[in-house]
């Protein structure tokens, strides 16, 4: 995300980090359901919606004090209503102020991958305090995520890391293992994941949302929706604009249809570069060396330093603390492609760069590179952006494109741009991506860091222009992915947490866009 947040990454998350937060979180079956006890209470739906029936959370949610859990009954097939259908894990967490309740907040996490479930075990109790306990606090575990209906793939172990699921070049920047790797995975996933996995996409998560409306019994509910998140979030808004009452964007990325996925993850090679001179000005501050952690004496040293490192690993790769997983250059870019998602991050990477340059060392790597993540995780990374939208599927052209991405932005090695499993996926998309359009209210906020690392301020005023008068955006100068909610890990500052704070409290929002 290094540290629980940098796991709600966009894609970066999606075909790396965020697959790790939803293994192990949820129960198989899912949430808890208190059907049938003292304790189940059902919320009424409204027109459409079945009623959702509140009881305990599993204790691997480890919920926040108050946090109640249930089962949501959605189609399989949304173009089917009759057909199959398939639960999805639905959370709460009550206002505290029943006699100033606004209404219902829905938590929206990134990914794809994340736990909302999870999300608001995480930052419930945080986001309560900050807008006054006048919400009920609702998040859903998407298909395909933790307590939520799984697919699966049956992808061999070797595919499962987060350095070769999300595959970096080779050192000489060649692609034919990434190649091999992904046509591998693209048939497995062909071959087991059904109509499970084929309903992995954007336009069924909004669906999804919609019916969870329902179910809850609102006219209208507001939304924190962060990273991947604030596509769905925005998705939402255009489908169902007379739904959505506050609606806050935090970390968006480009939503042009032409850009969808593919470009999320090209932009992450800019985002690195804007965001390393925090952690080169972080690493060469005399105030490091009281722990060891100055690299050098200058960021442009360190900058060097870190380059240099990279390339001597592709050389010759360290054995570390874990068997068979040796510090390569690929899988310390990738170490160094976390941390830059929090300030929190950097002292980790430091050491690591430390016992890297240390012969007598033994590297010891973050959690998140120490093994395989479960089948499961993996097929959600590469499901939802390989359902919805095509990708070209030119070998040479990914080629090209690695080889001119390494000379431009050498701190990410030409990963954002490299071949992924989508370029022979079976089937194509499974429905066209939409153009958004600033058709609709005017009461959306957006809050984006000048230095994301995963989502660049660049993608958010794309994001930005496609809404249109619809939105106000909040640019502020920080570094790091998820800017709002300082109190539970956000990467923004005092200013922006006050606007957002100020505009879901009261509606008040900035007459024109802002920075902090």
């Amino acid at each position: 995300m290094t540290t629980r947040r940098a796991q709600t990454s966009l894609l970066a998350s999606a075909l790396s980090v965020a697959a790790l937060a939803t293994s192990g979180l949820l129960a198989a079956g899912g949430p808890a359901n208190a059907a049938g006890t003292a304790a189940g209470r059902p919320t009424a739906p409204a027109a459409g919606g079945g009623a959702l029936t509140w009881g305990d959370c599993p204790a691997s949610v480890k919920p926040a004090d108050g946090q109640r859990c249930a089962t949501l009954s959605v189609p399989l097939d949304h173009a089917d209503p009759t057909g199959p259908r398939v639960d999805l894990a639905v959370s709460r967490l009550p206002g505290a102020r029943p006699e100033a309740r606004r209404g219902t907040l829905l938590v929206i996490p990134g990914g794809p991958g994340s736990s909302g479930v999870q999300r608001l075990a995480q930052k419930g109790a945080a986001l309560a305090k900050e807008t006054g306990g006048a919400y009920d606090l609702v998040a859903f575990d998407p298909r395909g995520v933790g307590g939520s209906v799984q697919a699966r793939c049956g992808l061999a172990e070797e595919d499962r890391w987060m350095v070769t699921l999300r595959s970096w070049p080779a050192a000489d920047g060649s692609i034919g293992s990434n190649v091999e790797r992904a046509r591998r995975i693209a048939d497995a996933c062909a071959r087991n994941g059904g109509a499970t996995l084929k309903s992995l996409t954007t336009a069924n998560q909004v669906r999804d949302m919609e019916l969870l409306r329902r179910a809850l019994g609102e006219e209208k509910v507001s939304a924190w929706a962060t990273s991947y998140g604030t596509y769905v979030a925005a998705r939402y808004a255009q489908e169902y604009p007379r739904r959505t009452d506050r609606w806050v964007l935090d970390s968006s990325a480009d939503p042009n249809p032409r850009r969808v996925a593919r470009g999320w993850l090209a932009d992450m090679a800019k985002g690195a570069e804007d965001r390393f001179p925090d952690f080169a000005a972080w690493a060469s501050h005399p105030d490091r060396a009281v722990r060891g952690l100055r690299l050098a004496d200058t960021p442009e040293d360190v900058r060097a330093l870190v380059l240099d490192l990279a390339a001597r690993l592709d050389r010759a790769p360290r054995p570390t603390a874990v068997p068979g997983a040796p510090l390569t250059g690929a899988s310390f870019r990738q170490a160094l492609q976390l941390a830059l998602y929090s300030d929190a991050a950097f002292p980790g990477f430091a050491r690591l760069v430390g016992q890297a340059l240390d012969a007598e060392a033994v590297p010891v790597l973050p959690p998140e590179l120490s093994g395989a993540m479960p089948d499961e995780p993996a097929a959600i990374t590469v499901g939802v952006i390989c359902n919805d939208v095509d990708w070209p599927r030119s070998v040479p052209a990914y080629a090209r494109a690695v080889a001119a991405d390494r000379a431009r932005h050498p701190l990410t090695g030409g990963m954002p741009v490299t071949i992924t499993p989508c370029a022979f996926w079976k089937g194509g998309a499974v429905e066209k991506p939409v153009r958004l359009h600033d058709d609709g209210p005017s009461n959306i906020l957006m809050i984006q860091n000048l230095r994301d690392p995963a989502t660049p301020h660049s993608s958010g005023l794309m994001m930005r222009a496609a809404l249109g008068d619809r939105a106000r955006l909040v640019s502020v100068d920080s570094g790091g992915h998820g800017a709002y909610l300082l109190s539970a890990g956000g990467t923004g500052n005092a200013c922006g947490d006050r606007t957002v704070t100020r505009f879901l409290t009261t509606g008040e929002r900035p007459a024109t866009d802002v920075r902090c």
